[in-house]
């Protein structure tokens, strides 16, 4: 009997084993059959792991060929920029442009509404403080959300829009190669394109490029993530000079890439390549490309440089790897500095001054933020820490100051920290590792799902007017607005939606 019992046992436990061995078999044949078809493991911020259908980069570039195509076939030949000339020279200027692409270049320059100034010419605004200045906004959104006036794909990564006379820029991955395109801001047309070769791949951050261009007088500064530096001609596309940083300077490719935007100081353009014997913030002239001067040997972080003044001096702010400082526009000489180091030497949150010799700081992985004093004593500057806490920590994405207080992500969750005792006001809604605009005495929160949420700036609580879906996927970029209009991206695809305070709005 004992031996019977045995056996039944025995052949229960064979059974279960065959049936678990279906089970995993078919398990794994649907597992496989749903990785062909592009489901993945995408890491969104905090290191927070999502299964999501992703399409390839091969996919995504046909995709992005394929609409502009009809889009050109829809609204006539649109221009495209010459090609890079073949010369070894790295601030070699290009050819002039053939007949043809002078027509093309005219055809476009014809179609596109030209604002009355440039305004949003650099990453988060003119001061890269995130603050839009330029007229009132609508803040009185349709329950329903916005309507978008255009959408369409894109090209992967994470740069944010720079607008000018009635076009925008930005960086894209498009397959192998690294894209710089023009954009009407009105109907989203593509204008032209500036391409080369690379591609910058990293599992955790995401693929692509991740600064921002500049415009300034007419061009173009378009800084891939591998280094590849270009000035452009903002009409054409075509290309004034070029140059790669990283190898003019020695200096290696970051964990998540080149991510800060060019600065332009008077006749120069300012690049944080991190390279060492005094190579790490280097100075370009803005019309040849030729090295005008380089300072330090610091790390470079993620956070871009820039032009403020602070105790009645003008100096550009720099956020290294491992503190913050004031250099002199033409040397590069360090003014003052305050130390500041986090995990993974990520200082990626662009600082705020805080009216005449102030600065707010902050980032993520646990580091919290800062205020400190800059104060000035004839030629000679000193530092005070103000306050320090982990009430607020940017870890990439940026915060805004607004009447004393300064709002942003508190990693995931949105917060009000009174910007002259660091004490927290309220914390309250969840968006995710998105990113900040402040208009019209509002926040404008492009959420890390795509959803675009106006709320309100007041210290008094957390209050949520309006949210809707604008973009499908993992959002990072940078919010841009200017002349009333909004442009936002992500990894796959772009929008635009007006915010112009018109009669019919009124109503």
């Amino acid at each position: 009997m004992l031996r019977q019992n045995w056996v039944k046992i025995a052949d229960m436990l064979r059974r279960l084993l065959e049936a678990a061995a279906v089970g995993v078999a078919g398990f794994l044949a649907i597992g496989l059959v749903l990785y062909l078809f592009g489901l993945r493991v995408v890491l969104y911020g905090g290191g927070t792991p999502r299964l999501k259908f992703v399409e390839s980069a091969g996919a995504r570039a046909a995709a992005v060929a394929r609409h502009r195509e009809a889009q050109r076939a829809q609204a006539g030949p649109a221009s495209s920029a010459p090609p890079l000339p073949p010369s070894s020279s790295p601030t070699a200027a290009a050819a002039p442009p053939t007949p043809a692409a002078v027509a093309r270049v005219a055809a476009a320059e014809n179609a596109a509404p030209v604002a009355s100034s440039p305004y949003w010419t650099d990453f988060r605004g003119p001061s890269r403080d995130g603050h839009y200045r330029e007229r009132p906004i609508l803040t009185a959104w349709p329950a329903s959300g916005l309507k978008s006036i255009w959408k369409q794909p894109v090209g992967g990564g994470y740069a944010s829009f720079v607008i000018a006379r009635g076009r925008a820029f930005t960086i894209e991955q498009r397959g192998p190669e690294e894209v710089v395109a023009a954009y009407e801001v009105a109907t989203g047309r593509e204008l032209w394109t500036n391409a080369w070769a690379a591609e910058f791949r990293e599992f955790m951050g995401g693929d692509g490029p991740r600064a921002t261009p500049t415009w300034s007088d007419g061009r173009v500064y378009a800084l891939g993530a591998l280094g590849e530096l270009r000035s452009l001609d903002d009409a054409s596309g075509r290309v004034l000079w070029r140059i790669n940083i990283l190898e003019d300077n020695g200096a290696s490719v970051l964990q998540w890439g080149t991510a800060t935007s060019p600065l332009v100081v008077d006749d120069t353009i300012i690049v944080v390549p991190g390279g060492p014997n005094g190579r790490s913030v280097v100075a370009y002239d803005r019309r040849t490309g030729a090295r005008a001067w380089s300072a330090l040997d610091d790390k470079a972080a993620y956070s871009s440089p820039m032009l403020v003044t602070l105790g009645g001096v003008r100096q550009i702010l720099v956020f290294s790897a491992s503190r913050l400082m004031g250099l002199t526009p033409d040397r590069g000489e360090v003014l003052w500095d305050y130390p500041w180091t986090t995990q993974y030497d990520v200082n990626a949150g662009q600082p705020l001054v805080i009216g005449d010799n102030h600065v707010f700081i902050s980032s993520g992985y646990g580091a919290g933020a800062a205020v400190v004093e800059v104060s000035r004593n004839g030629d000679r500057f000193s530092v005070r820490q103000v306050w320090k806490n982990i009430r607020m920590k940017n870890q990439f994405t940026s915060s805004v100051l607004y009447e004393g207080f300064v709002y942003g992500l508190d990693e995931s969750i949105l917060a009000c920290v009174d910007a002259a005792t660091g004490d927290l006001k309220w914390k309250g809604g969840r968006y995710g590792y998105g990113q900040v605009v402040l208009a019209s005495g509002h926040l404008i929160v492009l959420t890390e799902d795509g959803d675009l949420a106006l709320v309100r700036a007041t210290p008094e609580r957390h209050e949520e007017l309006a949210r809707f879906p604008a973009l499908d996927g993992k959002t990072w970029n940078h919010p841009a607005l200017s002349d009333g209009y909004l442009l936002v991206r992500n990894l796959k695809e772009m929008a635009a939606f007006d915010l112009r305070i018109t009669a019919a709005t009124r109503r």
